[in-house]
């Protein structure tokens, strides 16, 4: 871990001054890093230029007995999937690998064990966080992209909430010029109908395990998150770290991710608020509420499902008690899109 921490230092120290003389505008940036996952993720795949052979053994309800045979390094727990029945291709949304969490587009390196995790497992937990990581990191790419150019936003690390807690959070940090606006409730709106349209076209989360310098040269830009690759670098057992990508947007996370955007539902963005001064400035909460696809309500429905009913319930009592006072709402780009409607 303290070889790790040095490498890190050194390798961040050399790209602060090349970062500080390039400024590029948001966009450039998203298109950047992109490129960079890119350039990462082809030299990972190149590293299997053979087809090699693995067999996955299955298991799960109706799967007893079921063997694949499957290409090393390049199937993934999706591509068994499909190899299965539409259910599981649309209702799996992460994996055990021999034991482990694996992202359902991460490739099988090995002759495995494999199990899908729906929604609907009898056991569903592990899926649950993932799927609150995932609505927590969806917000944040939301944020990142709703503000006009002039306008800086910094990511700050996604908080890891419990399900139990009621909503999913994301903090960041906003151009100093923007340290007395609050958002009106139009502006929630807003970023909500920016949630489901990236909901709706169904992106998939891609990820990639990535060495310290090639995370710290991909968020050369940030010192905040040149400190978070540091961090989780210096934490992780192999030293690696965990680059997600959707879209354009490229993000750490803690922890696994679901297989993509569309799994989310009935999704919506609640509260964006200070809660006072951090490291790197005014630093802002912004909270959202989500249910999985397959376990969406009707609204004003009568439901019997004690769990069902319970989760309808935290969506709604809590938007109806976050006032938001309105203001001017020029910082924040004109929204004039066709609204996605909820699922």
């Amino acid at each position: 871990a303290m070889a790790c921490r040095k490498v890190c230092q050194m390798v961040q120290r050399r790209l602060a001054s090349s970062a500080a003389a390039e400024r590029l505008s948001a966009a450039e940036l998203r298109s950047w890093r992109s490129a960079l996952f890119s350039k990462e993720q082809n030299r990972q795949r190149s590293l299997y230029p053979r087809i090699e052979k693995i067999e996955v053994a299955m298991q799960g309800p109706g799967l007893q007995g079921t063997r694949l045979v499957m290409n090393k390094g390049v199937s993934t727990p999706h591509s068994c999937a499909k190899h299965l029945t539409e259910w599981h291709v649309s209702s799996a949304a992460l994996a055990l690998v021999d034991g482990e969490l694996w992202h359902l587009h991460r490739p099988l390196t090995r002759s495995c064990i494999l199990r899908l995790l729906t929604f609907k497992d009898v056991d569903p937990q592990l899926v649950n966080q993932a799927f609150w990581r995932s609505c927590a990191s969806l917000l944040g790419q939301v944020l990142d992209d709703a503000f006009k150019e002039e306008y800086s936003v910094e990511l700050l690390n996604v908080l890891e909430v419990p399900v139990s807690a009621g909503a999913f959070c994301c903090d960041l940090v906003l151009d100093p010029r923007l340290d007395s606006w609050s958002p009106s409730e139009e502006n929630l709106r807003s970023l909500t109908r920016d949630a489901q349209q990236l909901i709706h076209k169904d992106l998939p989360w891609e990820p990639l395990e990535v060495a310290p310098p090639v995370a710290l040269e991909i968020f050369s830009h940030s010192r905040c998150k040149q400190e978070e690759v540091e961090e989780i670098a210096a934490h992780s057992p192999n030293g690696v770290v965990s680059l997600y990508r959707c879209g354009q947007h490229v993000m750490l996370s803690g922890g696994p991710l679901v297989a993509r955007t569309g799994l989310c539902c009935q999704y919506e963005v609640t509260a964006l608020h200070a809660v006072g001064e951090g490291q790197w400035g005014l630093q802002r909460r912004a909270q959202g509420l989500s249910l999985p696809v397959n376990l969406t309500v009707m609204r004003n429905s009568v439901l019997s499902n004690s769990r069902c009913h319970n989760l309808c319930f935290v969506l709604f009592s809590l938007k109806e008690f976050c006032f938001m006072q309105y203001v001017d709402q020029d910082c924040l780009l004109d929204q004039n899109c066709v609204s996605v409607s909820m699922c």
